[in-house]
């Protein structure tokens, strides 16, 4: 799955239709948000809160099709059926119904990038607030060719998806549109998917954190005077959040990975330990620093049947920290472990004495997501793209994302002079540093070059390069 923005997405030139529905409140209680979904609603309505998934469609279908395979979808996940209403401690998830009100065509100035129009949909529909937080698009390509099939486009607020859940609605779609080309119920053949508000309720209920664990991040909230870690090379003026820069690297392909992965073994850990150590060592030799960022962690775990929550929808995901001193992978690999029992826990009541979570200027974020891990097959043919929004920024956030076509990074950081030095130059070392891993050297030296393991393939859109291509700063679009 290609990591991309809104306005580098690869979209077919064409017209934007989008699906529209109304909401009426529906059957059942006013339910509780989890910490993170009221953490993210507490910043108020705003354009850029969403995330999306698009694809071409795996055969030719008509728009009343592709409709009614949404409303299977939604109906399968109760998530999408439930918008957040009030402010902070008030903060509720209402219970709706939605209606269909069929497709409409946004306006757009004559030749306009489809791309642009999409951007302003998503912007409003793709809200916390807004009723209800998600849109369905098709770009239909306006040439003649068949094989230029249209690409669907579900946005939705962070509110109610992670980027697992992105691969499931895919998934979902494709299956309920197959099921009404062979004039099946749409969603026959999919398994049942559990409810992300009994998931909130279920882990509300967990023992509390036991001592150590609180213990660790008043520790990690001490150190940083209250806050998240920061990215610890200079950013420039943080005062106002700045425009995004957004680097798309295309590190390895896949034996690049598998070499990777044998690398890894020999140290006796899983590649995330390697790429945690890279980047450890890159901030020993420039800033003399080890590596501390936020980690998130997903919470799809179930002490009774581990698989129940892998078909749901929903934000499964809570912010927890990591801190490797050592650039030593097994040193890493045991800072992993640490990340992921902090994340563990429902963080609303052990965070509640330190004022919440903070929103840190600077804050330094790395998502590490292996699809190939994953329960859900996606279909790489239909050339599947995670989409994330155009937005200002005053943070660092690196995601590292595995798949059938190799190891991608994207990296967002706000555009200044420094953070453009600073988080490229830092970028350009640790995605080298990986490819010399794989190819059996280490972290320290070599040039990436020879050997059976093959970089990333040549880049497509700007800013999309492969990692171990050294480039001039100005080429930092």
């Amino acid at each position: 799955m290609r990591l991309t923005t809104v306005t580098r997405m690869s979209l077919p030139d064409g017209v934007v239709h989008r699906f529209a529905t109304d909401v009426t409140p529906g059957q059942g209680e006013d339910l509780p948000p989890s910490f993170d979904q009221a953490r993210h609603a507490s910043l108020g309505p705003r354009a850029g809160s969403w995330m999306a998934v698009a694809f071409h469609l795996p055969f030719p279908a008509g728009r009343d099709q592709v409709a009614r395979a949404w409303l299977a979808v939604v109906a399968r996940h109760g998530t999408l059926r439930t918008v957040l209403e009030g402010h902070d401690d008030e903060l509720r998830l209402r219970p709706v119904e939605l209606h269909p009100l069929g497709w409409q065509t946004p306006s757009a100035e004559p030749g306009e990038d489809p791309r642009a129009v999409l951007r302003r949909v998503l912007d409003e529909a793709c809200c916390p607030f807004a009723r209800p937080a998600h849109a369905l698009c098709l770009v239909e390509p306006r040439s003649a060719d068949p094989a230029e099939r249209p690409v669907v486009v579900i946005g939705l607020d962070h509110s109610h998806v992670d980027a697992w859940s992105l691969l499931v609605l895919m998934r979902d779609f494709c299956s309920c549109l197959d099921d009404l080309a062979c004039g099946l119920e749409p969603g026959t053949c999919l398994p049942p998917a559990a409810a992300f508000a009994d998931h909130t309720r279920e882990l509300a209920a967990r023992p509390p954190a036991l001592p150590r664990v609180r213990r660790r991040w008043a520790e990690i909230l001490s150190r940083g005077q209250g806050g998240m870690p920061v990215f610890p090379i200079g950013l420039g003026d943080l005062s106002t959040p700045r425009e995004e820069v957004v680097e798309v690297r295309d590190v390895l392909e896949p034996d690049g990975v598998a070499a990777l992965e044998r690398a890894a073994a020999r140290d006796g850990v899983r590649m995330v330990a390697l790429a945690m150590a890279e980047m450890t060592a890159v901030f020993r030799r420039r800033e003399g620093v080890g590596l501390r960022a936020v980690l998130p962690v997903h919470s799809r775990h179930d002490d009774h049947r581990g698989d129940r929550w892998h078909d749901s929808v929903g934000w499964f995901i809570t912010n927890s920290v990591i801190e490797c001193e050592d650039p030593d992978p097994r040193a890493c690999a045991a800072a992993v472990r640490d990340a992921v029992e902090l994340g563990s826990h429902a963080l609303g009541p052990i965070l509640e004495p330190h004022g919440g979570m903070p929103h840190t200027p600077g804050m330094f974020a790395i998502s590490w997501l292996d699809h190939r891990r994953l329960p859900i097959d996606v279909d790489l043919s239909l050339r599947p793209q995670h989409v994330s929004a155009a937005i200002r920024t005053n943070g660092v956030m690196v995601w590292f994302v595995t798949n059938g076509s190799g190891l991608h990074v994207r990296c967002r950081y706000p555009d200044t002079a420094e953070a453009r030095d600073s988080v490229g130059g830092w970028l350009d070392e640790v995605c080298a540093g990986l490819v010399r891993r794989a190819l059996g050297g280490d972290s320290a030296g070599g040039d990436g070059a020879g050997g059976a393991v093959s970089p990333g393939a040549p880049p497509g859109p700007a800013r999309d390069r492969p990692a171990a291509t050294p480039r001039p700063a100005t080429a930092r679009a």
